[in-house]
């Protein structure tokens, strides 16, 4: 075909033919590089109207101009607990102190009041008292030898630190900067303010080290744990020695690891769960988790919900496949809080999604052809891994979505934000080992700093390590 010249066809006539062709190749190229910058304009264009409700962006990074929820219609409602909510009160404490009080005249004529309530109401006071570290002092003595002379020293017992701090301080300062994010300066100030321990911010990162160390094997052993698990798996940025890195986590139902690694690759997330157990594991949509076998792989239905937004703002030949998609998507979530509930039964949810599938699937087949390239790639995709998407409706158990993992990383992102990565191999060891233990902990309702303070014991003593796999 005989390529237009933008030039009239009076003038290009009297054009020599060598000129003409040098020309249509100079026009051929302008018009290549006029194309590639406005598809690069469109693409800057998306990407400024991206926001939380159709990207991974958290809904901080809003602009005022995005539209929010509509606030919801008033119930009528008195604020604060309601008829048939559960109690929340204060759990008494063993009292160190008791004052017992009676009154002595009636309040109302003035009678002279005697005898004891077997059932005295109970109002306690609680106080911290003045915090002054415990110091034990060990004094080595250093001899002579009467007969060669040799200077001889006395060495400290078994499981006593070499450091200046014991294995509770050891575990309080732990927990300081991994489990409320404070920075070392800070950690250093509060210890001087509040506990009047003097130790310096070099003191700290030498005692993350030991911890780390101290609770390896208890995060050996649940990694190995969570492997064969139903899981919810995710990964955020990280940064380590200035190198862009990874904060992988999995999330169980008692128990939930972290792990710190330079690579987002698929080798990663393979190390993290071995689902020939037959277990499901929940993800996104990122193609680390592609070799999942389809039938124990769920996709999560949250992340959907957010590309067939994507597919409405773009508001092109895909707009309104994307509109299909996001209603399906909102009547699947409509029965599923219904089905956890109570309110609907599991074989009428199953039933309603097995006449609901047919129609997702027609839509995402109408949107590989639409004619937007972004939609179609997703759509295509979609049809690819379409099995996992309803693994939720047979596995019971399972959620449609992967806000588990989102949760466990939400205060690791906090800390990422604030401290800016680590700086070391051992830095993201302990942070990784932390974060694990932490949020194991809270999951399985054990005390925190009594565990951490256990497995530091454990290696002063050359004694095993505690366990945090759940107890059968």
């Amino acid at each position: 075909m005989k390529q237009e010249s933008p030039i009239p066809a009076e003038l290009w006539d009297q054009i020599p033919p060598a000129v003409q062709a040098a020309l249509l190749v100079v026009f051929q190229r302008y018009e290549q590089r006029i194309a590639a910058l406005d598809q690069r304009v469109r693409d800057l264009e998306e990407q400024l109207r991206q926001n939380s409700t159709n990207s991974s962006r958290p809904p901080s990074s809003d602009p005022p101009a995005v539209k929010r929820a509509p606030p919801r219609t008033p119930s009528g409602r008195r604020r604060g607990g309601q008829p048939g909510h559960q109690l929340q009160q204060r759990p008494l404490l063993p009292a160190d102190h008791t004052h017992i009080l009676r009154p002595g005249i009636c309040r109302g004529c003035g009678h002279a009041l005697s005898g004891t309530d077997p059932s005295p109401l109970r109002h306690q006071i609680l106080e911290l008292p003045a915090i002054r570290p415990e110091v034990t002092e060990y004094q080595l003595h250093r001899l002579n030898c009467p007969r060669c002379g040799l200077s001889t020293c006395a060495t400290l017992p078994a499981g006593v630190p070499r450091g200046g701090q014991g294995p509770r301080l050891q575990a309080v300062l732990a927990l300081m900067t991994g489990a409320y994010r404070l920075s070392k300066r800070m950690v250093q100030t509060f210890c001087n303010d509040v506990f009047s321990v003097p130790i310096c911010a070099g003191q700290v990162c030498a005692l993350e080290a030991q911890t780390a160390a101290a609770t390896e094997p208890v995060v050996v052993e649940l990694r190995d744990y969570v492997r064969e698990q139903p899981a919810n798996v995710d990964e955020t940025g990280w940064r380590q020695q200035h190198r862009r890195g990874w904060l992988w986590t999995t999330v169980t139902a008692t128990v939930t690891v972290f792990r710190i690694a330079l690579s987002r690759a698929a080798w990663v997330a393979r190390e993290l769960v071995d689902p020939s157990a037959g277990q499901v594991i929940t993800t996104d949509r990122f193609p680390s988790y592609r070799w999942l076998p389809l039938r124990q792989h769920q996709l999560c239905w949250a992340h959907l919900v957010r590309d067939f937004q994507a597919m409405v703002d773009r508001a092109n030949a895909g707009s309104t496949i994307g509109e299909e998609l996001l209603c399906c998507g909102q009547d699947l979530f409509t029965w599923w809080y219904r089905v956890r509930d109570g309110t609907l039964s599991r074989s009428t949810f199953q039933r309603k999604v097995g006449e609901l599938r047919p129609w997702v699937r027609e839509q995402l087949e109408a949107g590989s052809a639409c004619g937007c390239a972004k939609t179609e790639a997703v759509c295509r995709e979609l049809l690819e891994v379409e099995p996992a998407l309803w693994t939720f409706v047979r596995v019971e158990g399972i959620e449609p979505t992967n806000n588990a993992a989102e949760r466990a990383l939400r205060h690791a992102v906090m800390w990422r934000k604030t401290s800016y990565g680590t700086h070391s191999e051992v830095g993201s060891q302990f942070v990784a080992n932390i974060l694990s233990i932490v949020a194991t902990c809270r999951q399985q309702g054990r005390n925190v700093l009594e565990f951490l303070t256990e497995c530091r014991r454990a290696g002063l003593q050359d004694c095993a390590s505690p366990s945090l796999l759940p107890r059968t």
